[in-house]
């Protein structure tokens, strides 16, 4: 792998409260058993998985110049990402997501801040030869950078690299229409979670989202959760059921997924099923632990649970 990634993405930490006694409610106070402050952001933790995995990745992304912008940074670089091209931002504040991490499941809200502010132009195109593949995430957030977008991967592809995209939940509730589907046209991989995959077809069935969405990228894999994920292979549904762990936090999941599928599928060649058995470890592994890195697996780690769940 000569090549390595380039993410663009957005940048926050996230405040996680765990054990919770209820879902808290207007005028009403609920307990945590614990708070933690980590490396937020579904880009940056896809990022943070694929350095794990032993890939080379460099960040381009937007931080404030404040306490946060600075733990993300320094994060990032702890974990093996180059952040060479974080931008610091002397005016706008860093973003933040409260986490509210239950058994199976999460509740977010963010701030934005630098989030929305990266724009398509702040990204010198001519660093694209150095890499083998762009991926993009969370579309929906990084608002700055959406209209720039198509001209960004059809330079990506210029430089011979291939895309891939995780739009992530739109808060509004709009789904991106008619300019995220054209959008997909210049997408190799495409990675929503069945809600957004359902969402964005305007359907209710994951498997008619998959088809839907396939004749736009050129390929979908949508991640189910506990239910694994499924993707298309000549036209035939292809479902992979994950690996069964015991769950602490599933923050982060489905970028830990993203991760292993770009690092098998994209830099590895491996073949679409084993690429998927391969993210759903990585996936699943993830949760193992409190936060979107602190349990993303290495190589090895990956290909253990995948020998023993055969």
């Amino acid at each position: 792998m000569p090549k390595g990634v380039l993410v663009i993405g957005e940048l926050n930490v996230d405040l996680i409260l765990t054990g919770l006694t209820a879902f808290p409610s207007l005028g009403r106070e609920v307990l945590a058993s614990s708070l933690r402050m980590v490396l937020g952001s579904s880009s940056a933790i896809c990022a943070a998985g694929l350095a794990r995995l032993g890939a080379k990745v460099d960040f381009v992304g937007k931080v404030g110049g404040d306490y946060y912008g600075d733990f993300i940074v320094e994060e990032l670089d702890r974990l093996g990402v180059n952040t060479r091209y974080v931008i610091h931002d002397s005016i706008i504040r860093t973003g933040a997501t409260i986490s509210l991490a239950y058994a199976g499941d999460r509740a977010l809200v963010t701030y934005l801040g630098c989030i929305s502010h990266l724009r398509a132009e702040e990204v010198d195109t001519s660093i694209f030869r150095r890499y083998r593949h762009l991926h993009v995430g969370s579309y929906f957030l990084q608002r700055g950078l959406q209209a720039g977008l198509p001209e960004l991967f059809r330079a990506a592809h210029r430089a011979g690299l291939t895309v891939s995209l995780d739009t992530g939940c739109d808060p509004e509730g709009r789904w991106g229409g008619e300019r995220l589907l054209t959008l997909l046209e210049q997408v190799d991989v495409f990675l929503p979670n069945e809600e957004e995959a359902c969402a964005i077809a305007g359907v209710d069935d994951a498997e008619v989202a998959l088809r839907e969405l396939s004749k736009h990228a050129r390929m979908v894999v949508v991640k189910r959760g506990p239910a694994g994920a499924i993707s298309l292979r000549d036209g035939q549904v292809v479902h992979v059921p994950p690996p069964q762990v015991e769950v602490v936090d599933t923050t982060g999941a489905g970028d830990s997924f993203n991760a292993g599928f770009i690092y098998a599928y994209v830099l590895r060649r491996m073949p679409l099923e084993e690429a998927l058995r391969f993210a759903n470890a990585c996936g699943a592994l993830s949760t193992t632990g409190v936060g979107g890195t602190a349990a993303q697996p290495t190589l090895e780690q990956v290909l253990t649970l995948m020998r023993r769940g055969r």
